[in-house]
């Protein structure tokens, strides 16, 4: 994941048949693109828009009208992290693991 700033040092640490990510611009909007390793390697570049901030806003109000909470499948102690990780390696989780601080 990056912007234009950093495309080109993400093409050269992508495999082949990667995805590349593109979130926001915030090393700036333009910059020389190697589009031969894009070919080369096969690679998927991706923009993701996460929107404007009224859209933000907009989703801020109706998580609290509806009081919609993540899904927490388990909370670890912070002495824990260890577990948390290899449980989280597994795959079995529904939901988001939690670290407790």
């Amino acid at each position: 994941m990056g912007g234009a700033g950093t495309l080109n040092e993400s093409l050269k640490a992508v495999n082949y048949g990667g995805q590349i990510s593109l979130i926001g611009v915030l090393t700036s909007g333009k910059g020389e693109i190697s589009t031969g390793a894009i070919l080369m390697k096969n690679v998927r570049v991706q923009g993701i828009y996460v929107g404007s901030r009224e859209m933000f806003e907009d989703m801020n109000r109706a998580i609290a009208l509806h009081k919609i909470r993540p899904i927490c499948d388990r909370v670890f102690p912070l002495e824990s992290v260890r577990y948390a990780l290899k449980y989280m390696e597994t795959g079995a989780h529904f939901g988001k693991i939690c670290i407790q601080l």
